[in-house]
């Protein structure tokens, strides 16, 4: 599939609350006019709601399950999208503490827009809370996007209309619904981050991955314009709206285990793959991380970050496929990866540790298998779960007995403990479900293994999984599929919210006995 685009397999449902994110770093540039005169949107709670902020209980637990007894707003979807250009934006700042303030840059048809900022939860079945809506605010069409040198990368470019301060909003996944004066909406995602992750369960918002499949201005990391592969971007910007309706791939990959993990009551705290790889320190004492369906892109900050802190005993939930394939760089607001061009990238010879090729490929391979248990092998497919270890403590309470089979349950992407790369030991392998992927014969598989500093490390092997946990996405999934689901993910993460969960829920080797053959019948390194 060396010329085909990636994004044309992955599924990604458009329609009714579907979306991608936004991500970003940094202050507004010192001396523009946003900087120097645009007043903070401050505006007024909406009735029915709390100030939640350092009010909140101290506990992590308590702190969900207050919040999530708040009202919600069923509301907080899309009613109407307009055309592409009606009205589109971006955050200045990928994440913010509560209360910190963020520039938002906005393009519209109409004079002027309001925005209505929605925490995503439970909230009763609702799925959101309005937070906050702003006055109407001034608007007009902004200049059109640049592409820049070799990397042919696009930025906006444009002029901050205003600045929004986070008063009073609890850390979590948020999207600013902006409601054009003449009608179009569109969101621009959001995360507060959590200021301590100790003791709680940290939800992981994948920024680089949603602006590594951000076809805005014409370019993303697959293709350009003309929808080749040579043409595309080497560089990706932050300072750019995300195409569609704005939130795709959070809402598509992510946005359910949130649902989920809220109404659960979980102690909570959230970041996004950006501020993990800023800041060393920040998953220590975490007692679990969540990497929810499409985890693709990490910088090698990142990945030292959560390799630390499960060698020290945080359990990781990897809910989807294809997670941590791609090496990538940060520089400001861009993401780097060049991919199967790495002899390209200005770091090759200089230091081969920070250059952007697939973290198997050259020039310093270093496998995903040896953090996630398993590794990626191919797509597209669509294929049947098929459990082959029941008695693990994963499936309790699901009923299933070997050999028990859920339709469409495997895609659109899938893993496989392949035995031709370094496989942590003692491993599960929970699942093992015969697929044909561009004509080769193989299997996907869930593994679970544990580690000698007590973490528990769970990978689900296939990107739908998050998308099954409601049964609300696409791809035939329904019947008992969504319950199964469910109910293992709970088992996952309640087991893994008490901490490390290696003595309590020991790995039972069975990788000998599955007869997992070496090797790569699908090539990762010709799927672009």
């Amino acid at each position: 599939m060396a010329n085909v685009g990636r994004r044309a397999f992955l599924g990604i449902s458009l329609a009714g609350a579907a979306g991608a994110a936004v991500a970003a770093v940094k202050f507004l540039r010192p001396g523009t006019e946003a900087d120097n005169s645009k007043k903070r949107l401050r505006g007024s709670s909406p009735p029915g709601s709390s100030r939640t902020g350092s009010s909140q209980a101290a506990s992590g637990r308590r702190r969900t399950v207050s919040e999530n007894q708040l009202a919600g707003d069923r509301h907080w979807a899309i009613r109407h999208l307009g055309n592409p250009r009606d009205i589109e934006g971006y955050a200045g700042k990928a994440s913010v503490l509560p209360g910190e303030s963020f520039p938002l840059y906005v393009s519209s048809s109409s004079s002027s827009f309001v925005v209505n900022a929605f925490r995503i939860g439970w909230y009763g079945g609702d799925g959101a809370r309005r937070v906050w809506t702003s006055r109407p605010v001034r608007a007009g069409r902004q200049r059109q996007p640049a592409v820049s040198g070799t990397t042919n990368t696009v930025t906006a470019g444009w002029d901050a209309v205003t600045e929004v301060t986070a008063d009073d909003w609890p850390p979590g996944a948020y999207l600013l619904r902006l409601d054009s004066a003449g009608g179009p909406q569109r969101y621009v995602p959001l995360t507060v981050r959590s200021p301590s992750t100790k003791g709680q369960v940290v939800i992981r918002n994948c920024v680089a991955t949603w602006q590594a499949y951000n076809t805005w201005g014409g370019y993303d990391l697959y293709k350009g314009p003309d929808q080749a592969y040579a043409s595309r971007s080497l560089a990706v910007s932050l300072d750019r709206p995300y195409d569609s309706d704005g939130a795709a791939m959070f809402l598509t990959y992510e946005r359910n285990i949130v649902k989920l993990a809220e109404q659960m009551g979980l102690p909570l705290a959230y970041a996004t793959s950006m501020d993990i790889a800023a800041d060393p320190a920040l998953l220590d004492g975490a007692a679990a991380l969540i990497s929810p369906g499409h985890d693709e892109y990490w910088s090698p900050a990142e990945r030292a970050s959560v390799t630390a802190a499960r060698d020290a005993g945080m359990n990781i939930a990897f809910l989807g496929a294809n997670a941590m394939f791609r090496r990538t760089r940060l520089e400001d607001r861009l993401i780097v990866c060049y991919k199967t061009s790495y002899a390209r990238d200005p770091m090759y010879g200089v230091n081969d540790t920070l250059v952007t090729s697939d973290w198997r490929e050259p020039p310093k391979p270093d496998p995903e298998s040896t953090l996630i248990g398993t590794t990626y092998e191919g797509y597209p497919v669509d294929a049947s779960y098929v459990v082959t270890a029941p008695e693990s403590w994963v499936f309790a309470g699901t009923g299933v007995r070997a050999g028990a089979s859920f339709p469409h349950l495997v895609g659109v992407e899938y893993d496989r403990v392949n035995p031709a790369y370094p496989v942590p030991r003692p491993i599960q392998v929970l699942s093992h479900s015969p697929l044909t992927c561009q004509g080769a014969r193989s299997y996907g598989d869930s593994a679970y293994y544990t580690h000698s500093g007590g973490a528990g490390v769970f990978n689900s092997g296939t990107m739908r999984w998050v998308e099954a946990i409601y049964g609300d996405q696409p791809h035939g999934i329904g019947g008992a599929t969504p319950a199964f689901v469910r109910r293992a993910t709970m088992n996952v993460l309640r087991a893994f919210a008490d901490g490390p969960a290696a003595a309590r829920y020991p790995a039972r080797d069975n990788l000998d006995a599955v007869r997992e053959f070496a090797g790569d019948p699908v090539s990762p390194g010709n799927l672009q």
